[in-house]
């Protein structure tokens, strides 16, 4: 295992967990790093297998892609697989070199020793099959640094004019039946909170948009009755405390991303939000995706450190034949590498 790494450098570090051995992960990860787009001064570490990353990269190089980083010069905590895994084959194998990298990758950031932490995709049901119980990253990451209150918020910039789209998730992995009945006044003015303290990084006044959580937001009453009984209520008091916060909602789940589109492709609109706040999981990463699906990062907040990740899975589909999108990657490094500083 390397020792390259200094507490006493930790600012010029990126510590990438390189994800599931058999998805695409070390491939957008060496594409991302070859792309010219990234901070020279940025140092990564990659967390994983060395030798395994080393045959991808020059499987790479054999399909003629040659926009790849210098491998001699890349630094690496190199952790070798059990067993020797094929790319589009996972296994529990793969699923529990993807947890291990992770768990190291995490404890390197906890001790200083980078200044921010990015993940590769990782497929939960190896996970589950390698005997680790997890919904997904985010709850390992919560359980190693003892954090009680993480949120997923999705974030992308737009290529078109730099407007930045910003979505947090008030509830995430747990099944649709599951999601009434986690939803609480607490839970809901805790992620309100969250939404606002990121949204203020980038506007002084930040408007946020609620979703509802029933077909047009309830209709009063006609389809669900949680908007009228508690969450009009909650929203309202919470306004009151954060004037300086626009807070509209709940807002029809069908319509809540219309002006995020807009905003997000220059068109005329009257609302510009700062942040949507989505009440599962789902409802915000399908208008995310459809809008953002290459630009698109996903942020914990809540933890101790900043980590990100790419708004995709293994795709283990297409894995080992060089035609996977590396931008999603490449934002999350770079979301990282600004949030870090």
């Amino acid at each position: 295992m390397s020792s390259q790494i200094k507490k006493n450098q930790n600012s010029k570090f990126l510590i990438i967990s390189l994800g599931d051995p058999a998805g695409i992960g070390i491939e957008i990860t060496l594409k991302a790093l070859g792309s010219g787009e990234l901070p020279s001064e940025m140092r990564p570490i990659l967390v994983g297998c060395k030798k395994t990353v080393e045959n991808i990269y020059f499987q790479l190089n054999k399909k003629g892609i040659k926009k790849l980083p210098n491998f001699n010069n890349l630094i690496f905590e190199d952790l070798p697989l059990d067993m020797e895994i094929n790319p589009g084959k996972p296994n529990k194998y793969s699923g529990r070199a993807s947890f291990k990298w992770l768990t190291h990758a995490t404890n390197l950031v906890l001790e200083k020793k980078g200044s921010a932490l990015v993940t590769a995709p990782i497929s939960k049901n190896h996970w589950h099959e390698a005997g680790y119980s997890y919904p997904g990253q985010t709850e390992r990451l919560a359980e190693i640094s003892n954090s009680n209150n993480v949120s997923m918020l999705f974030t992308a910039i737009s290529p078109i004019n730099g407007w930045r789209l910003n979505t947090l998730l008030a509830t995430t992995h747990i099944p649709l039946i599951e999601v009434s009945k986690q939803l609480s006044p607490e839970l809901l003015t805790n992620k309100l909170n969250a939404l606002a303290s990121f949204c203020k990084e980038y506007a002084d006044n930040p408007v946020i948009l609620v979703s509802g959580l029933n077909p047009h937001a309830g209709e009063n009453g006609k389809l669900g009755e949680e908007e009228i009984t508690w969450i009009n209520p909650l929203l309202k008091k919470w306004q009151k405390i954060n004037p300086e916060i626009e807070l509209k909602g709940p807002i029809s789940p069908d319509y809540c991303w219309i002006p995020a589109i807009k905003a997000w492709n220059d068109e005329q609109t009257f609302i510009k939000p700062n942040g949507i706040l989505a009440l599962y999981h789902d409802q915000g990463l399908i208008p995310v995706k459809l809008i953002a699906l290459e630009e698109a990062v996903n942020t914990t907040l809540g933890l101790p450190f900043i980590r990100t990740s790419p708004d995709h899975g293994t795709a283990f589909d297409i894995a080992g034949k060089g035609i996977a999108n590396f931008q999603s990657m490449l934002a999350a490094m770079k979301t990282a590498w600004d949030l870090s500083k």
